[in-house]
């Protein structure tokens, strides 16, 4: 539909009732309620629409007068590739589609980049309501969502503002992940992820107390400590190797170096697949077997864990996004908003899960 060189701008649909010789509501019903209005009127103003280049009511607008969009927002907290980039995050949104098409909803992602701009970027969009990718305690959109008052939900924390938080026991999960990695360790390395929106690479042993912002990974962490000191081991003998992004070139990269140190661990529990297979290749090119030098887990059981045999915490992020799709639609939904959580014990540890 072109619309003529002289005139620009978009067509209003009084200029459409003008030109079809016919009241602006009649144009709205042929396009909001054709059975209201007759086959050879509404042909008229189809025709005059054409001819000016008019597409119908702009379907933002339409929403709003119906009170919904027809979409629903997806706050990352992340650039808008991470949702690509990340396995994780990318089985999460599978599941929010399955939702969004079952329900023929539409879809928007709302990266975030740490400015200002961030709050009013939430405020403005054009949704029915919000499902908020996990992110930290202190992250300012999480109070620009709560502010819309529409349906919103968090994925595995922080809590604000009362709003529901749908994911797994990760303080339990990792502490039963922890068990099995650690069984017969000495020297055991959590390679983790970031402790907040700095994302500053860095080692750390269990007697240090940083301020860890982000939920996912203090829940985790925890876990891994408790398993460690529970079976009366001390806290300063258990490391973290934080990551600053989840990637398998991370992960071989960190565990490389600390296996060339002068400490080098004999136990890895990751807290994902991918930095866990990132670790199994540095494993493998420093010449050491798994798990007869080197135990190893991972987190999610991805397919890529199961063609590697890697002993890992299985979860279903698809099935959370998918709960968080149909609270964040206003859908009521009787489940535990605990998801459930189990060990896969395979070739990289010893021990089997209690």
């Amino acid at each position: 539909m072109n619309r003529p060189a002289g005139n620009p701008k978009r067509p209003t649909l009084r200029q459409v009732a003008s030109a079809a010789g016919v009241s602006p509501m009649t144009v709205s019903y042929t396009y909001s309620q054709p059975g209201r209005v007759s086959a050879e009127t509404a042909e008229k103003v189809r025709a005059a629409a054409r001819k000016l280049g008019y597409p119908g009511p702009h379907p933002a607008a339409r929403g709003l007068r119906r009170g919904r969009v027809g979409t629903l927002g997806v706050v990352l907290g992340e650039r808008l590739s991470y949702a690509f980039d990340d396995p994780q995050a990318a089985r999460f949104l599978a599941g929010v589609s399955d939702v969004c098409a079952a329900e023929g909803v539409g879809l928007t992602l709302v990266p975030i980049t740490g400015a200002p701009s961030d709050a009013e970027r939430v405020a403005q969009a054009a949704v029915d309501g919000f499902v908020v990718w996990t992110t930290s305690d202190d992250d300012p959109v999480l109070d620009a969502v709560a502010d819309t008052g529409l349906p919103a939900v968090v994925h595995a924390g922080p809590h604000r503002r009362d709003l529901p938080v749908i994911g797994i026991d990760d303080r339990a999960a990792a502490a039963a992940v922890g068990r099995v990695a650690f069984a017969e360790a000495r020297r055991p390395l959590v390679l983790g992820f970031p402790l907040d929106r700095s994302r500053a690479r860095q080692l750390l042993t269990g007697d240090e107390e940083p301020e860890v912002r982000f939920p996912v990974t203090r829940h985790r962490w925890e876990g891994f400590r408790d398993a460690w000191t529970h079976s009366g081991q001390r806290a300063e003998d258990l490391r973290l190797a934080v990551c600053p992004v989840n990637h398998i070139t991370e992960g071989e990269t960190f565990a490389a170096e600390l296996l060339r140190g002068t400490d080098p661990p004999d136990a890895i529990a990751a807290m994902s697949d991918e930095l866990a297979l990132g670790a199994l290749r540095a494993v493998a090119s420093a010449g050491l077997r798994v798990p007869d030098d080197v135990a190893l887990t991972g987190w999610d059981d991805s397919d890529a864990a199961t063609d590697a045999g890697l002993t890992t915490l299985a979860q279903s992020l698809r099935d959370q996004g998918a709960h968080c799709a149909r609270v964040a639609l206003g859908h009521p939904t009787h489940a535990s908003p605990r998801h459930q959580w189990h060990v896969v014990a395979r070739a990289t540890t010893t021990r089997r899960p209690r």
